[in-house]
Order: C-alpha cells, then sequence, then structure tokens
C-alpha cells in the first residue's frame, strides 16, 4: 500500500509547519507556493509560550529559544502623557506558570528554521511559483487545480494559503476580508541608533493614543527595533507594501507625546498595510479539504496570536491523522470542531482590543486607572486562556495555572 499523499497549498509558517506535523504521521506531503521561492515577507513577530510548546512537538522548540530573544514584560505606557501605566511581568511567575519564555523572532527567521525543517525531510516536496486557482474531490482522492491547467491529486488538501486563500474562497465563499479601517505603518531601525532611556530591550511596549498606538519590539538578537504603528484612520481600500513618508507617519500620529515621536522619528522606509480580517465560521471542512492558519481564521494582530494559532492548528492536525487515508475527511471534521471555538474567540478578542489602545480623554484615564488596578496575577490571569494551553482541540482546553 503506498503511503498517504496529502497537498498542502502555501509555504508559509502554516503551510510549512503543517507539512512537518503530518509527515510525523507517516505521510508524504507536497507543499505549493505561489511565490517564485519559500520565503517570508515582514519583520518582528511574537511568540507567546503557546506557539513555543507548538514548536516543541514539532522539534523545533530548542533552536527558537536558542535563536529568539525573550522578553522580560509587556509595557504599556499612555502614548500622550508618556506615564508607564502597567506592565504584565514574563520572567518567573510567568514562565513557571505558562511552561515557556516570551519571544520575539524576525518572521523570516521562524519560517527559515520551519523551511530548513521540511528540507531535510524526504517526504516533504517543495514547489514554488505554482498558482492553486481551486480543487475538486472525487471518490477518495482531491485534486488541486493550477492557473497553468496542471492538477495535482492527493489523498487529501490542506489550505493554508492566506487571508485571500483560493481554497477558502471555494469552500466557504464569502467574498473579500473585512477592512477594518486601520492603517499600520512598519519600519525597522538598528537599536544603537535608538535612545538608551527609551530602548527598553527586553520589552514589547505599547505606546497607546487617541485613536491610535504603536508598538515595538528587537529583532534579530537584539540588533533592530521593530516598529508597527497602527493608525485609525478609516482606510477604505485594503492596500499592502505601500511605501509612506516620514511626514505622511508624523501626520498620522500627531496625538501622541514626545517620547512616542522620539521612536517615531527614528523609523526610516515605511511601508503601510491596511488591515484586514474575517468573521469567525462554524465550518472550514469539505470531505478531504481544510483550512489551516489566516486561510481558516484570519485575524488583526493585535493579540499577537496569528503565527501562534497556525502553528497549533498544525500540531493538532498532524495529531488526528494518525490514521490511514479513508479516513482523513472524519479527521478533518474533528480537528475543525476542536479548533473553531479557540480560533473564533482569538479572532474577536484581537478584533475587540481596540477599544484597550485607542480611547482619549476621560476614556483613557479610566482605563489606566484600570489597568494600574490589576495585580501581577490579574495580568496573568487575562492572558492565561490564550498562552497557557496544554492542548491545541476543545477536546483537552485546560491551561496552565487555570484559575478559573
Amino acid at each position: 500500500m503506498s503511503e498517504p499523499r496529502i497537498v498542502i497549498v502555501g509555504g508559509g509558517i502554516g503551510g510549512l509547519a503543517a507539512a512537518l506535523a503530518v509527515t510525523r504521521r507517516g505521510h508524504r506531503v507536497t507543499v505549493l507556493e505561489r511565490a517564485p521561492e519559500f520565503a517570508e515577507i515582514g519583520a518582528g513577530i511574537q511568540i507567546a509560550p503557546n506557539g513555543i510548546r507548538a514548536l516543541e512537538r514539532l522539534g523545533l522548540g530548542d533552536r527558537v529559544r536558542a535563536g529568539a530573544v525573550h522578553m522580560a514584560e509587556l509595557r504599556f505606557m499612555d502614548g500622550v502623557t508618556g506615564e508607564h501605566v502597567t506592565s504584565l511581568p514574563l520572567t518567573e511567575e510567568y514562565r513557571r506558570r505558562f511552561g515557556n519564555p516570551y519571544v520575539v523572532v524576525h518572521r523570516a527567521e521562524l519560517h527559515a528554521m520551519l523551511l530548513d525543517a521540511c528540507l531535510a525531510d524526504e517526504k516533504v516536496e517543495l514547489r514554488a511559483g505554482v498558482t492553486v486557482t481551486g480543487y475538486r474531490q472525487s471518490g477518495g482522492t482531491a485534486t488541486v487545480l493550477l492557473e497553468n491547467g496542471e492538477e495535482i491529486t492527493g489523498d487529501a488538501v490542506i489550505g493554508a494559503d492566506g487571508i485571500h486563500s483560493a481554497i477558502r474562497r471555494q469552500l466557504v465563499g464569502d467574498g473579500a476580508p473585512r477592512n477594518s479601517g486601520i492603517t499600520v505603518y512598519r519600519a525597522i531601525i538598528p537599536m544603537e541608533q535608538v535612545p538608551e532611556e527609551i530602548r527598553w530591550a527586553t520589552s514589547v511596549t505599547w505606546w497607546a493614543g487617541p485613536h491610535c498606538h504603536f508598538v515595538h519590539y528587537p529583532i534579530a538578537g537584539g540588533k533592530y527595533l521593530n516598529l508597527a504603528a497602527s493608525s485609525d484612520n478609516h482606510a477604505t481600500e485594503a492596500t499592502a507594501n505601500v511605501p509612506v513618508t516620514k511626514e505622511q507617519v508624523r501626520e498620522q500620529f500627531a496625538g501622541l507625546g514626545a517620547d512616542a515621536h522620539r521612536l517615531l522619528e527614528l523609523g526610516e522606509g515605511w511601508r503601510s498595510w491596511v488591515l484586514v480580517d474575517r468573521d469567525p465560521v462554524t465550518d472550514w471542512t469539505d470531505g478531504r479539504v481544510t483550512l489551516l492558519g489566516d486561510a481558516a481564521h484570519p485575524m488583526l494582530h493585535y493579540a499577537a496570536q496569528g503565527a501562534c494559532q497556525a502553528l497549533e492548528d498544525a500540531v493538532l492536525l498532524g495529531d488526528l491523522l494518525d490514521c490511514t487515508a479513508d479516513a482523513f475527511p472524519q479527521r478533518f471534521e474533528k480537528y475543525n470542531a476542536e479548533r473553531r471555538e479557540r480560533t473564533g474567540r482569538v479572532q474577536l478578542t484581537a478584533r475587540d482590543s481596540i477599544r484597550l489602545w485607542h480611547p482619549a480623554g476621560e476614556d483613557a484615564e479610566r482605563r489606566n486607572a484600570l489597568l494600574r488596578s490589576l495585580s501581577e496575577s490579574d495580568l496573568h490571569d487575562q492572558v492565561a486562556w490564550m498562552h497557557g494551553v496544554r492542548a491545541f482541540g476543545a477536546a483537552d482546553n485546560e491551561t496552565d495555572g487555570d484559575q478559573s
């Protein structure tokens, strides 16, 4: 009997993680990537303990921990007054409770680790420069349709092709992503250019202001500071990776105070994206075809969980595919059922967190007072359901240090 073959559409973090997870169950994998080569764009990425736990299951935990910058706190600043409102500590008690550190890496670094592992696995075939347009199923097979007319048939298809997924377009059919109206501006600056008194080299720092905020943290082993500044500017067109001038950034964040502007002024080569997401859906599986990561449950980046949730998807899917090909449809349904509640909650939490970042005046003062009133344990309780999971499905959703 030949080994089952699974076709994975999308060679990003989620697609490569899925490839590693399912080959551990003895299946062969073909990963299809639209770009001319397997590479990752973007800058920094935050990995909470749940993401590291998933990477451990893929055999990459030690490598990620060794190459990442370990954070000591999530630091919340009033972007107007410059006041340090509160910090969520990420060291002794946090690591004891959740079992792992909270780290940041360059997105390309994490992708390269996954890609190296796939290249070393003889059960993984990687094909770049192919555009998928859809799929069809017949009997016990699933076939991916390519733009050039080619067809690739396997025992199952996993769509990990992002928020504009061609597989989702056919499977769910919910149209274009939802435009949040928020524009994020990104830049990277050498750490030596950052004044020491506002460098905070082991902190993920948020500066919250009226209808805007920005976050920064170190990447590339601390050599650079990653800046991501968000403005609720009611953008009407979902653009991506558009160059912008420093003057445009300065104008968008005029309501922030002096300390915040000291950091923004250091940014060079700014580029902008209008943020999009989708509403949670109940079903993202169709027989021998299922979705993963942003193709299944795309979310705004405000909960810093997009990559972590894709990694969780991959690990659970790998666990469930410890079976022969005839059981794939039932296992896909189980995966969908066990993931939809958790991922939907993260999607809505990320969207709802805008209320934390963007209030003004008296509303901002009330927010600051509430945050100041929370103890270290209180703050850890708030994130326990995201950061502390021991397993990634509904069948076992207990968390480390669960207080409920």
